[in-house]
């Protein structure tokens, strides 16, 4: 980020003007399948090369070192929203929730401590005052996989009422339970390693509960929910960013099939749900996980435009 020049406003401008139907689409999206294209397109910002220091790719960064840039991504889009007067992405940002930047008073921004919005801003207008809640997710390629929810199994039993006999599989899948069959790993099972009828009980329950549990794992609910999702990308070649307004983002996210995949995880539409693992075989590793790529949001190219400086 640092180092990266400002956009020329009638570079921006062209930016907007030009977005339209979807261009021939990369590589990697290809793999998404044609059914990336039904999302409706939002502000999507380009591509520039970023400064040497900051080209770092996902492979490079440990666990802990993906954290703390995700903390650091959040810092700064909380400091370029409270900077807005003078901050272009901000500008754009509230453009895009429908705030005509001649209306705005003030703007205060501040992180909530875990909750689904990772920044919350505060917009004063002539007309009134409302609270924007947004989930930021990072990235750094085009399979850049964010967390989206982690908790032990018995904490969402009451969140999403889980039947015995599905909580049952999932405790045996995370391994607080000990395989009842020859498995791959001697700790725990795989959803593909139980018996079809157990099988076809997750692959219901979470079918049947699916807008519930999208919505929950994406925006959270309460005061603190998330209202927008804000992804920026920062690869080694380019910096970008996209916003999306949640209920588009739960579509997307959560449409296509319920199924169990090759690996012996569960996929509800493009949300991934695994055993936590890792973490040195610490009972921590026995915890829900659920992820997705943030980077699909990416649907629709740009001409070239810099993510500007903070």
């Amino acid at each position: 980020m640092h180092g990266m020049p400002f956009v020329p406003q009638s570079q921006s401008e062209q930016a907007r003007a030009t977005l339209g139907p979807p261009r021939t689409p990369r590589p990697w999206l290809a793999m998404a399948g044609m059914s990336l294209l039904l999302l409706l397109p939002v502000a999507i910002r380009g591509q520039t090369p970023p400064s040497p220091s900051s080209a770092v790719t996902r492979e490079k960064m440990s666990g802990g070192n993906i954290a703390k840039n995700g903390f650091a991504n959040e810092d700064e889009i909380r400091d370029k929203f409270n900077q807005w007067q003078s901050d272009r992405d901000a500008q754009e940002w509230l453009q895009t929730m429908g705030y005509p930047i001649s209306d705005i008073v003030t703007i205060t921004a501040v992180k909530p401590h875990g909750k689904k919005a990772d920044v919350e801003v505060r917009v004063k207008t002539q007309a009134a005052e409302k609270t924007e809640g947004i989930s930021i997710k990072l990235v750094h390629s085009p399979r850049g996989f964010n967390q989206i929810d982690k908790r032990w199994l018995a904490q969402y039993v009451p969140m999403w009422h889980i039947p015995p006999s599905v909580v049952e599989t999932l405790q045996r899948f995370v391994g607080e339970s000990p395989p009842t069959s020859a498995s791959r790993d001697p700790q725990r099972m795989f959803l593909d390693e139980f018996p079809a009828h157990a099988q076809q009980e997750v692959v219901d329950f979470f079918s049947a509960h699916r807008e519930a549990i999208v919505a929950g794992l994406l925006a959270g609910d309460g005061p603190h929910r998330a209202g927008w999702m804000l992804v920026t990308d920062k690869s080694p070649d380019h910096t970008r960013w996209t916003l999306h307004p949640m209920p588009e983002v739960l579509r997307f996210f959560g449409e296509g099939p319920v199924h169990i995949t090759r690996h012996g995880n569960l996929k509800i539409g493009r949300i991934t749900m695994q055993r936590k693992g890792g973490d040195g075989g610490q009972d921590t590793a026995q915890m829900l996980q659920f992820k997705i790529n943030p980077a699909l949001l990416f649907q629709r190219d740009a001409p070239p435009a810099p993510m500007a400086k903070p």
